[in-house]
């Protein structure tokens, strides 16, 4: 399973998993994989990809996650941590960023990109420095997202098939 399918994956569990809206609007609707009937100021919990459906076509509002303050608080606690140690993420975070992402106005989705490639560049140069020295460790694995850890095991396998290549035509 390459890292795109792997992603895909928990992004459809991501997908899945239910997040309280507020109803804007009287909505009644039937689906065979949906049914909803809210009034104006109802709030319910619905499946992540039918809040998606009804903010898009503003009919109500998603009270999930701010991801800006999840942003900010994670590049803060990046940047306390010293070379070789990464702050706790959770596994889904960058999903749950881009997701979030995908709502704004494109202004701000511009300014948010930024902060998040700042706190990925961050990152990305502690994890080749680990995967680099050693295997992931239990308590590594805990703090990194699907995406770091696939990076984290592709640059550990490669650094030690490498350095197997040199040393070996030594011996």
């Amino acid at each position: 399973m390459n890292i795109s399918e792997l992603i895909q994956i928990h992004s459809i569990g991501y997908q899945l998993q239910e997040v309280k809206v507020n109803f804007g609007y009287d909505v009644k609707i039937d689906a065979p994989d949906a049914s909803i009937d809210a009034k104006h100021g109802e709030i319910l919990s619905v499946p992540r990809w039918v809040a998606d459906v009804l903010s898009q076509e503003n009919l109500a509002e998603v009270q999930d996650t701010d991801m800006v303050v999840a942003l900010k608080q994670a590049i803060v606690k990046e940047n306390v941590q010293g070379d070789f140690d990464l702050s706790t993420l959770e596994p889904e975070f960058y999903i749950k960023m881009i997701s979030f992402m995908r709502r704004l106005p494109p202004q701000d989705r511009d300014k948010l990109e930024s902060m998040l490639n700042s706190l990925v560049r961050k990152r990305q140069g502690k994890i080749v420095r680990l995967a680099d020295s050693a295997k992931m460790s239990a308590d590594l694995a805990k703090k990194v997202t699907i995406e770091e850890r696939i990076l984290f095991d592709y640059i550990y396998n490669n650094s030690t098939e490498f350095k197997r290549q040199i040393l070996s035509d030594k011996k």
